[in-house]
């Protein structure tokens, strides 16, 4: 089912702005196995790419990857793998393609969907106390991880071992008290093994994580949108829509305005 899923969707997204185009499906004559054919992008793995990046690059590609979510989003499609592996940048061309649409789904409100998506360091709190009936949102977790990995030089910003100790990482920054507020809301409980591992932590100031390496990428603008997207509660999260409103992005939209007023 897997590959008719994502060829679907990826079809369903064809067009839409810097989302990865599928060309062609073909089949092997003997094995029967598709292959998808994509545009082709001249990537540089983050890891070299990254360390690079200027405070508007990280403000000019985080707003294109919001471009690619907002239009999924907007057409019923959750992603459900965000992570820097996925994401394409052809830093030359300033092109930035969201690609591997291989677990993303149909939304459905109120429908409960498998908690085993996203890869581990940018799965949201949901995903990891098995809140089931999650949405857009979980997306809008893995971009803040992503972001957060990039303004604060910390790839992975949440560097948890397994699924238990990544709520435990996710804790020691984002708090134990605000943990449970949201567990109280959703009427879930840990399992006691988790709950023993978790903890008590107080809330880390995102100002703990500015260092002489990454200062110059770190702006009171980045801290409020990073902590617009970091939130246990998915419905506390900004949209994609809202994220591309946030005046971390002014100069990106002004730029983007002036050059529609060129064209």
């Amino acid at each position: 089912m897997g590959i008719k899923r994502e060829i679907k969707i990826l079809q369903n997204l064809c067009g839409g702005p810097n989302i990865v185009k599928l060309l062609d499906v073909v089949r092997d004559h003997h094995s029967k196995t598709p292959s998808l054919i994509f545009e082709y992008v001249n990537s540089t793995d983050f890891k070299v790419l990254y360390p690079t990046l200027t405070d508007y690059d990280i403000r000019y590609y985080i707003y294109e990857l919001l471009k690619a979510l907002d239009y999924c989003h907007s057409q019923g499609i959750m992603h459900r793998d965000v992570k820097p592996h996925n994401v394409m940048i052809d830093h030359e061309l300033r092109k930035l393609r969201l690609i591997d649409w291989g677990l993303a789904e149909f939304y459905h409100p109120s429908k409960e969907y498998n908690v085993r998506v996203a890869s581990r360091y940018f799965k949201g709190p949901e995903l990891l106390v098995d809140l089931q009936d999650y949405d857009y949102s979980l997306d809008m977790w893995s971009l803040g991880c992503m972001f957060a990995g990039m303004i604060f030089r910390k790839e992975p910003f949440f560097y948890g071992h397994d699924n238990h100790d990544q709520l435990v990482k996710i804790a020691k920054v984002l708090g134990t008290d605000e943990l449970n507020a949201y567990l109280n809301k959703y009427h879930l409980e840990l399992d006691p093994q988790l709950d023993a591992l978790v903890g008590r932590h107080s809330r880390k100031p995102w100002s703990r994580f500015i260092n002489a390496d990454n200062q110059r990428l770190v702006s009171p603008e980045a801290i409020d949108f990073l902590d617009k997207l970091l939130r246990y509660d998915h419905q506390d999260r900004l949209t994609a829509r809202e994220a591309m409103a946030h005046p971390y992005f002014v100069q990106v939209r002004s730029a983007e305005n002036s050059r529609m007023r060129t064209q």
